[in-house]
Formats: C-alpha cells, structure tokens, sequence
C-alpha cells in the first residue's frame, strides 16, 4: 500500500476530492493532510472523511527532522501538494526524490513562480487575453513551478471570461484529472 500525505494551505477543494477518489483503493491510500495553516478548511474536510491532519507551521517545516520524522511515523511514501504555498526545502526534495508532485492551475511554464496562485494565475491570463488555459502537474524541484511536467490538461478561453469563468474551468480540470494523475504517477514507481 502506497501512503500519500497531501500537503494544503487553503479550503481543500482538491484535498477532499483526493482523499475521496482513494477512499476504497486497494493500493494507495491518504494517510496524512499536513497544512501550513492552522485555519485552513482543508483540516475541516480531512477529519470530516476520517483522515489525519497535522498543522505544521512554517517555521516547523524549515526543520528537517521534524519533518522527516511526521512522515515517517505516518508511513508516508509520496507527497502531494495541492494548493500548498510554501516552498518545498531541499531536504524534503532529496527524501522524497520523485515522490513530490504539485498541480498548478496554468499551462507552464507561463503564469508560474513565486506568487503566481489562485486568483492572481486567473487575473494574469485574464489580462493577457489568453485564448486557452489549463492545468499543469509536475515534479517539485527546489524552485516554484520548475519541476519536470508529468501531464496538462487545456480548456478554451473566450473574451467575454471573467476571471471567475476562468477559475471555474480551470477547477473542472482539477477535479477530473489530478487524482487520475496522481493514481498514475505513484503506480510507475
């Protein structure tokens, strides 16, 4: 059994849609959500499905035994970020070698790095009048949004989007296809 721990910041849309698609998978399973944030609704959404949660706060996750050793108690063998906004640290990268993945709510490599989240990725294809937009999942490397692409996924943007229509598609995507890329990622190795 592969145990994945989701590591969140925010509401945890994704989170629970994760924790719900390996809810009766027989070969992988969500064994921890750890957040940044103590008032993160994604903390909520875990123990309401029965998940173990943790809040480790930034200046915790700068310190690598700490770290380290959540994970191991929890028997964690990949992690996933979805909507975590801290910089993963090197020495979660080199424990975890491949075993990291993050869904970012762009086609990279535009509209990645420091800063680019949420609403702002949404108002910045909005401003330049993108034709399309889409998610991307990929590898976490010591910088934001650089790592390997594992797979994206497109949506059609028309004129008349608000940045509202823009992150609704772009959720729809998120919600049909990150666990399936997940389920698929973690199965290769």
């Amino acid at each position: 059994m592969t145990k994945i721990a989701i590591f969140v910041s925010g509401s945890g849309t994704n989170c629970e849609n994760i924790i719900r698609y390996f809810s009766n998978n027989a070969e992988v399973s969500i064994g921890l959500v750890v957040s940044n944030r103590s008032d993160a609704y994604a903390l909520v959404r875990a123990d309401r499905l029965g998940v173990p949660s943790v809040v480790l706060p930034k200046a915790d996750f700068a310190q690598p035994e700490k770290t380290l050793s959540l994970l191991r108690n929890h028997g964690i063998d990949f992690i996933v970020l979805a909507g975590f906004l801290l910089l993963v640290p090197p020495y979660l990268i080199e424990a975890y070698p491949r075993r990291i993945i993050n869904l970012h709510p762009a086609l990279l490599p535009k509209y990645g790095g420091k800063g680019m989240y949420g609403h702002h990725v949404h108002e910045a294809v909005k401003a330049a009048g993108e034709a399309e937009t889409g998610i991307t999942i990929h590898y976490v490397n010591a910088e934001f949004d650089r790592g390997e692409i594992i797979a994206q996924f497109r949506t059609p943007l028309v004129a008349t989007d608000t940045v509202a229509d823009i992150e609704k598609k772009v959720h729809e995507l998120e919600q049909a296809h990150f666990p399936k890329v997940i389920e698929s990622t973690v199965r290769t190795k």
